[in-house]
């Protein structure tokens, strides 16, 4: 059958829409790989990996172990911002005058390297209560800590709580994107957009929301990062001879040496800020309680540091292995280690060493050990 000029036409036009998409497709994966290789080539330094006798993962065993051929990145620092915008929701400008004559945000409950945060300017002044009742439907699925904050004009942010009754015009929420448990999924930041996109609408408010690629991604390298310093430093102090210690005479020693018995049955050792230097706990799974410790007897104790949480490190393993030769000396213990081998010096100095290096490459990375960032992300 003959072919007419118009079927002629009508085939030469399908193969240049189907060319001009495939062309439009491969650019389109270019600029993907582009901004993939920006992040994690530009963004982000050398972060440091870990292992040694001494060191117990603070974590559960799904973390990642950090690995000596890889290079877990230090988080963005600087000016540049870690959340590209991606979609701006109505009156971006409005959104955007607010956000730049606001007062910066408190650490503690929205920091830009911890979490995303979201900023909404409604129209007018809300009711606090109006605003939380609508997060109860997607609010339950976020496995993250999420905060919410608002102000009005001239003042200050304030985090909200469920009893706030007060009215705000301006408003952020902030979704925590790591901690201990790891990085924040997918499904739960999606909630959380979504979940903030429906409030904006039902205020009336200016709403700017980041790519949600690039908030998973600087989620993941953030929590690789944390994975490869998140070190705690454990001794044991063990009966020399195999017998048990008496838990009387364990309290006066441990207070002796500062320590405080608290609530969840641990020993603790705290600054003068009240910020928790090292802990002393019972090597038996029973706890060091306070109406059964005369009762008690153990094996031996367990002296922990935890080092991303600690301010100076250093001075905080000092501290703690002058406790536990006082410990030692006064029950009738050995020092060992985790693998119940006696604590030699150079081991200690290389404790001390490490804590020292690992508390650095925080610093590096714009973490400072033992503050607020670091709490939360070591948390």
């Amino acid at each position: 059958m003959a072919i007419s000029e118009l079927q002629i036409a009508l085939i030469g036009a399908g193969a240049v829409g189907v060319a001009m998409v495939w062309g439009y497709n491969v650019w389109q994966d270019r600029q993907h790989r582009k901004t993939a290789e920006r992040i994690f080539n530009g963004e982000l330094g050398d972060a440091l990996p870990v292992a040694a006798p001494e060191m117990q993962r603070a974590v559960d065993d799904e973390r990642r172990e950090p690995h000596l051929d890889a290079g877990p990145d230090a988080v963005p620092q600087g000016d540049d911002d870690p959340y590209p915008t991606a979609a701006v929701d109505p009156e971006p400008d409005a959104a955007q005058a607010a956000s730049a004559s606001a007062p910066p945000l408190p650490d503690e409950s929205a920091d830009e390297i911890v979490d995303c945060v979201l900023r909404l300017t409604a129209s007018e002044a809300i009711a606090a209560p109006v605003v939380l009742a609508m997060q109860n439907a997607w609010a339950g699925e976020l496995g993250k800590a999420l905060h919410w904050l608002a102000r009005n004009d001239d003042e200050a942010w304030r985090q909200l709580d469920a009893r706030d009754a007060g009215r705000y015009r301006d408003w952020a929420i902030a979704l925590q994107l790591v901690d201990r448990r790891g990085a924040v999924s997918a499904g739960e930041l999606t909630s959380f957009f979504e979940g903030a996109q429906q409030i904006a609408q039902h205020m009336g408010a200016a709403l700017e929301l980041p790519a949600l690629d690039e908030t998973l991604l600087h989620a993941a390298r953030l929590d690789e990062f944390c994975a490869g310093v998140d070190i705690q430093f454990v001794l044991h102090v063990v009966e020399a001879t195999g017998g048990v210690f008496a838990g009387t005479k364990l309290r006066g020693v441990a207070e002796a040496a500062g320590l405080t018995l608290e609530a969840d049955g641990v020993f603790r050792a705290r600054d003068e800020a009240g910020g928790e230097l090292f802990t002393v706990a019972n090597l038996g799974n029973e706890p060091l309680a306070a109406d059964t410790l005369a009762a008690l007897s153990t094996h031996g104790l367990t002296l922990s540091l935890d080092v991303p949480r600690v301010a100076d490190g250093v001075a905080a393993f000092g501290r703690m292995l002058a406790t536990a030769r006082q410990l030692t000396t006064a029950l009738g213990g050995v020092l060992v280690d985790a693998q119940r081998a006696p604590l030699s010096q150079a081991m200690i100095d290389a404790i001390g060493a490490k804590t020292a290096e690992l508390q650095q490459t925080m610093r590096d990375a714009g973490i400072e050990p033992g503050s607020v960032r670091a709490l939360r992300l070591f948390s």
